[in-house]
């Protein structure tokens, strides 16, 4: 994953709503520190084989894993197949969000939940 990537992913999250980020250990993440100044947040990496220090990563990964099983070909996907799972999961109350949805928690709002 590139730094532009990412930075194009966090350019619409406002610096102040981004407190730190931690990755794994992959090569991937190289220019860290270019982000880390990007964004002014601090930046962190789990030790190998550590996925409890990721564990929200780890839980939305098996969220992710029920609507995309690993069998899955992502190039039969559309936009807006993604878009559908991506609103679901973000209407899910979360215990480390104080019981908010995501949704909420970013936007600072409650929403009415709907089945």
């Amino acid at each position: 994953m590139s730094n532009t990537f990412l930075n194009y992913i966090f350019k619409r999250i406002p610096n102040r709503l981004i407190k730190s980020i931690t990755f794994d250990n992959g090569s991937e993440f190289y220019k860290h520190s270019v982000l880390q100044e990007a964004l002014e947040c601090k930046i962190f990496f789990a030790d190998p084989y550590s996925a409890w220090q990721r564990c929200i990563n780890e839980h939305t990964n098996g969220l992710l894993r029920r609507y995309f099983p690993k069998s899955m070909r992502f190039a039969d996907l559309t936009q807006n197949d993604v878009n559908e799972v991506v609103a679901k999961l973000n209407n899910i109350l979360r215990m480390s969000l104080g019981y908010k949805t995501p949704y909420e928690a970013f936007r600072k709002l409650r929403v009415a939940l709907q089945p």
